[in-house]
Order: structure tokens, then C-alpha cells, then sequence
């Protein structure tokens, strides 16, 4: 590319020149590939892996109702050819993960464009961006807020510069044992989902929690004593147990929401602060809903917006079940290694099940019910796409790309969509770009992190799955322990130490301070991991990742002298962390990955169990931080109380 430097956007000519690599066809990506051919560019590959639902046709508009289950990348771009015949536009229907989509891939593109919905993909992208020296432009939208950003090797931040707000978790014993919010009744059906229907996962069985350290002593011995369909049952398999009574609705029913919470209520110690739960019974099933308004009031409300009373809960329940239970046979008989369904929000039959159980479990523990319109928000966490919210993104991605074709960075802005005119009465906020971290674990020099785990409780397969492949999101990590001999911990090579996967990181020798030097070929990134061993994380956690160790053991030490080091020596304020456990709901929407922090008070679970006080304090916040970004504040610290919008 020529230098024009002294110009702030590309000319024709660059234009025409450039080689552009959009990376997800989905809300923002439609709109994103239509802006591009219709401003010129005449090189463009676009890679997406999903496929084209029912629920997208409301604002990815390049597709149509005949598209349905059809490619989402090879649909864009039959589309966007049309506008202009003589671009080049390759579609690649695949994963950006695949090993095929690496560094020389990358290199042969002047511009990256992310047009992504989750954050592992966005790390791997920023990854391969820095290693091969490519800008990126990166994107985001949640509701009517909205970000664009320009990232380019040693001149800006990179994604991974700033820790990120993580996804609500909740414990295990949280969910079996002691409900207290609906979120928590919500998951426990998608879980019961899995465990009936789905792909089954230990770390989502249903049954009462005896490991529950609250639950001490000889709990629930006897409590399947009494007489009962399902008393006595094995509680190993819950699928099996299911499929030898043939799914029966009246069964499951009984040994759930009965059997099961008479074995809860003999853990006494798990009621003395706390409301007990009530068995049901499904011949006497109560037909009122507390609270609930008129039957005439209830007449003028949409059917998804009805509360459902138990024995509703339990009529839909038995509906769903018989639907699914016929889908999970055909399917086992057509496919018996994949041979299970997936739960999803836009299926009816999967949808009322969730619903129906996580309606009679609340009321079983006296928990708030939701309507099924809430339950499909809360179960897929979802904040509404707006059409109109993706196209002003798109725009805005193709001015910083004009201005990157020039190498013309000082120009270039992080620019947020906000919802109201705070400053200058301007929707658009450009703010400067920020400089790297010498911090940051991906594009410092000192690529460290530090893990703060229990070594006599983490297996290697533990550390591997969830820390380096989902914190970290590496792909394929080798890793040897710096212990003067070079043991090799995980291979990348299929087989080398599957041996190890079940054996503890004590068994390695590795402790309080051991460091574990960890390598992914295939991103090209290599860091450090530091062991910081403990035995008091919070009950569920399996560990915490910690952005600067050194930052951290002096705020630590700081509170010490203070006398304010809270339980688990944990500093207040230290928002470098991840923490992580088994339970965790997770994002599967469009384009949700912002920098803001807004408050919508008509969407999700946001206002649940709240009060007045918190919803004006909630609302005083969202307006004290578009009144900062409105001053060009460059970087807004998540607020990571606010558990419905994943935070840039």
C-alpha cells in the first residue's frame, strides 16, 4: 500500500488494493460485508461457522426465509455479490480456530475486521493479529450501545490489554442444594435439560449435593425411606435411571421435585438460616399462582407473559418431556455417538421444559417465578439485538478502516455508540486510543499471569480445559514445568500425557510458586503461568486468574497493614481476577461485547429482587458513565456486579 500518511482516509486506489478478512457474518457482519462492497473494496474473505436460524431474519438481512439451516458465510456473500459482480468475496464455512486459518492465512490481509458474539474467538483473532503485525479493526453491539475500535501491534491496546468482566457463575451446591434467586432455578433445568436429553456432563448433575460442606454429618440417609414411585432410586445416572422408566413424566416428576427435596430437607444444617422447601406431589399439584393479578387482567397479557401455576408447570412439564423423549430416540436411532439434542431458546418443547421446571422448582424453595418470555431472556442471556444499532457499527468500522488503509493511526478513535445525548448532545463518543499495558500478558514482553489455585484438589486436565484453553483461550498448549528438568506437563500431540490428565499438580511437584511455561504453537503465544497456592477460595471456585502478580501481592500487603484484607486474602478493589466453577450461563447471542456499562430495566433478569433504592443507583451509575465517556474518558473499569452484559 502506498504511504499516504498526510491523508486521513484511503483513496479509490487503496481501496481497490486492499485484502480484507471479515471475520463473522452475523448481525454486524451483514451489514459490515454490504458497506464494504458497496464502498468499492474489491478483495474480501468473510469466515462465520453458523448457520442461518429462524431467529436472525429480523436484522441480518442479506438473509431470507429459503436460507434457513443454509451457511451463514456462503449466504453473505451470494448476496453481497450481487451488489457488485466484480469483487472477489471468498466464504469460508468454518471455525477461525482450525488450524488451516493461521499465520500465513493472516498475513496475506492489509486489514482484519472482527465482526465476532464471544470472547475466545475475539482473543485468538487479536492473537494472530499481533503475530503476523495485521491491524484490526475490532466491534461490538449490545441493545442500542456500541463500540468500534481500532488495534494495531505496539501503537494501541490490544483486546486483551484490560481484564475483562466475567459471566455470572454460581456454585454447584448453589444450584442442587440451596436455590435462592430464579437465574438459579433457570439453570438447574437447563441442566436437567442435558442430563434427560442433552450431552451429559458431571459437572451438571441435578441430585442433591452431599459434598455440600454445609450438609455435614449423615444427611439424607434415610430420606428415601418412604414409600414412593422413585424411592431408593440409584442416583449415578440420571439419564439411565430415565430411560428404564421410559422418561415418565408422573416418574420424573416424583423423584424430582419430591423424592429429591425430602433428601434436601434431611440436611437440617442446610435449613436453619433458610426457608425449607416444600415437596410436590404430582397428584396434588396447587393451581393458584401467589400473587398473580385477575384471571381477567391476566386475559389482556401475551401467552409467553402468563405465570403459570404449579399444576400448569406440571401439565407442560409432562407435554415437553413426551415431545422430547420421541425427538431423543429418533435421533439416537440416526446418529448413536451424537445421539442428543441441544437445548435451544427458539424451540418450543425445549423451551416450555425449562420453563415448566424451573417454575415448579421455585415454587418448591418460595422463589419469585418467571413468565416464560423471562425465561427465554434469562436462559440464553440474551440482550436484544437491535438492527439499527448493527448498521451504525458497520459504518463506523469502515471509516476507521479507510483511515488504517492510510497507516493514518493518529486519527483513528474508539468510538461508542451511547443510548443518550449526554455531551455536546452527540449519540457518538470518539475517544483517543489508549496506548499498550506493559502489563499485558499478549502483547507486553513479559507475557505472565499468575493462577491462584489448590494444588492438592486441581487435576492436569483441570488446568489444561479450563484455565489454559478457557481463561487463557490457547488452543493447542504444550507445558513444561520450570523445574530444572524440563518435565513436560500437557502435550498438544494427541497421547503423549493423556496419563497425567487425572492426576493431581501436587503429584508434579507443583506448589506455591511453581511457574509453568506454556506454548501454543499454532496462536505463536507463549506465557508464563505462576502458581499462587490456596486452600480458601470460595465454595465453587476452582481458581482465579490474576493479571500482575507483583501488583497484586503489594495491594495485598498494603490491606494487610491496614487491616482490611478481606476472607481469602483477596484484596478489595483487585478487578484483575477470573474466577471460575462449574456452573456458568453462557452468552449465545448476537454481537454482545461492549465497553459500556447501560442499565436497560426491560431486559434480562437486571431488576430481579431488586428494590427501588438499587434500581435508582443502577440508573445514577449508567449516567455517570456516559457522562464520562461524553469527557473522552478512553477506558471504562467494569462494574462486575452487573452479571447480564459481558464487558469489553
Amino acid at each position: 500500500m502506498a504511504n499516504v500518511e498526510q491523508r486521513e482516509f484511503a483513496g479509490p486506489e487503496e481501496i481497490r488494493a486492499a485484502k480484507l478478512l471479515v471475520v463473522g457474518a452475523g448481525g454486524i457482519g451483514c451489514e459490515l460485508l454490504k458497506n464494504l462492497v458497496l464502498t468499492g473494496f474489491r478483495y474480501i474473505e468473510v469466515i462465520d461457522l453458523d448457520t442461518i436460524d429462524v431467529s436472525n431474519l429480523n436484522r441480518q438481512f442479506l438473509f431470507r426465509k429459503q436460507h434457513v439451516g443454509k451457511s451463514k458465510a456462503v449466504v453473505a456473500r451470494e448476496s453481497v455479490q450481487a451488489l457488485n459482480p466484480d469483487a472477489k468475496i471468498i466464504a469460508h464455512h468454518s471455525s477461525i480456530f482450525e488450524k488451516t486459518y493461521g499465520r500465513d492465512f493472516f498475513k496475506k490481509f492489509n486489514v482484519v475486521l472482527n465482526a465476532l458474539d464471544n470472547r475466545a474467538a475475539r482473543n485468538h483473532v487479536n492473537r494472530m493479529c499481533l503475530n503476523v503485525d495485521v491491524p484490526l479493526v475490532e466491534s461490538g453491539t449490545a441493545g442500542y450501545l456500541g463500540q468500534v475500535t481500532v488495534i494495531k501491534k505496539g501503537i494501541t491496546e490490544c483486546y486483551e490489554c484490560q481484564p475483562k468482566a466475567t459471566q455470572k457463575t454460581y456454585p454447584g451446591c448453589t444450584i442442587r442444594n440451596t436455590p435462592s434467586e430464579p437465574i438459579h432455578c433457570i439453570v438447574w433445568a437447563k441442566h436437567l435439560f442435558n442430563q434427560l436429553f442433552g450431552e451429559e456432563d458431571p459437572d451438571q448433575d441435578v441430585s442433591p449435593d452431599t459434598a455440600d460442606p454445609e450438609a455435614a454429618g449423615d444427611a439424607g440417609q434415610e430420606a428415601l425411606a418412604s414409600d414412593g414411585v422413585t424411592g431408593g432410586v440409584e442416583r449415578s445416572s440420571t439419564r439411565e435411571w430415565a430411560k428404564s422408566c421410559d422418561w415418565d413424566p408422573v416418574k420424573l416428576f416424583n423423584k424430582l421435585f419430591r423424592d429429591d427435596i425430602k433428601y434436601l430437607l434431611s440436611m437440617a444444617n442446610l435449613w436453619q438460616h433458610r426457608r425449607p422447601p416444600t415437596p410436590l406431589d404430582w397428584g396434588n399439584l396447587p393451581d393458584s399462582v401467589p400473587g398473580s393479578s385477575t384471571s381477567a387482567q391476566d386475559s389482556d397479557l401475551l401467552e409467553d407473559q402468563r405465570m403459570w401455576s404449579a399444576k400448569m408447570c406440571g401439565q407442560m412439564f409432562g407435554r415437553s418431556v413426551n415431545t422430547l423423549k420421541e425427538r431423543l430416540k429418533t435421533k439416537v436411532a440416526e446418529d448413536k455417538e451424537h445421539g442428543y439434542l441441544i437445548w435451544d431458546k427458539d424451540d418450543d418443547p425445549s423451551l416450555d421444559f425449562v420453563t415448566a421446571a424451573a417454575g415448579i422448582r421455585s415454587h418448591i424453595f418460595g422463589i419469585a417465578q418467571k413468565t416464560r418470555f423471562d425465561v427465554r431472556s434469562m436462559a440464553g442471556n440474551i440482550i436484544p439485538a437491535i438492527a439499527t444499532t448493527n448498521a451504525v457499527i458497520a459504518g463506523l468500522i469502515v471509516m476507521e478502516l479507510l483511515k488504517v488503509l492510510c497507516g493514518n493511526y493518529s486519527k483513528c478513535k474508539t468510538v461508542y455508540l451511547v443510548r443518550q445525548p449526554k455531551s455536546k448532545k452527540k449519540l457518538l463518543v470518539p475517544c483517543e486510543l489508549v496506548k499498550p499495558n506493559p502489563a499485558c500478558p499478549v502483547c507486553s514482553e513479559k507475557h505472565e499471569v499468575t493462577v491462584r489455585l489448590n494444588c492438592e484438589t486441581t487435576t492436569v486436565k483441570t488446568l489444561e480445559e479450563k484455565v489454559l484453553k478457557d481463561a487463557l483461550t490457547m488452543v493447542a498448549p504444550d507445558v513444561e514445568i520450570e523445574d530444572g528438568k524440563g518435565t513436560i506437563l500437557i502435550s498438544s500431540e494427541e497421547g503423549e500425557t493423556e496419563g497425567n490428565h487425572g492426576k493431581f499438580l501436587k503429584d508434579f511437584g507443583i506448589g506455591h510458586d511453581s511457574r509453568l511455561k506454556c506454548d501454543d504453537f499454532f496462536q505463536d503465544f507463549e506465557v508464563v503461568v505462576n502458581i499462587m497456592q490456596s486452600e480458601d477460595l470460595e465454595r465453587g471456585v476452582e481458581f482465579e486468574l490474576i493479571g500482575n502478580v507483583a501488583q497484586l501481592k503489594a495491594k495485598m500487603d498494603a490491606k494487610a497493614a491496614s487491616g482490611s484484607t478481606p476472607r481469602n486474602g483477596q484484596p478489595n478493589g483487585t478487578a484483575e481476577t477470573t474466577s471460575a466453577n462449574s456452573d456458568v450461563i453462557v452468552d449465545d447471542e448476537e454481537d454482545i461485547e461492549i465497553e459500556e456499562e447501560e442499565v436497560e430495566e426491560d431486559e434480562m433478569e437486571k431488576d430481579e429482587e431488586e428494590g427501588a433504592g438499587d434500581k435508582m443507583l443502577r440508573k445514577r451509575k449508567a449516567e455517570n458513565l456516559e457522562k464520562d465517556l461524553g469527557s473522552k474518558r478512553p477506558r471504562v473499569e467494569p462494574d462486575q456486579s452487573d452479571d447480564d452484559l459481558i464487558v469489553l
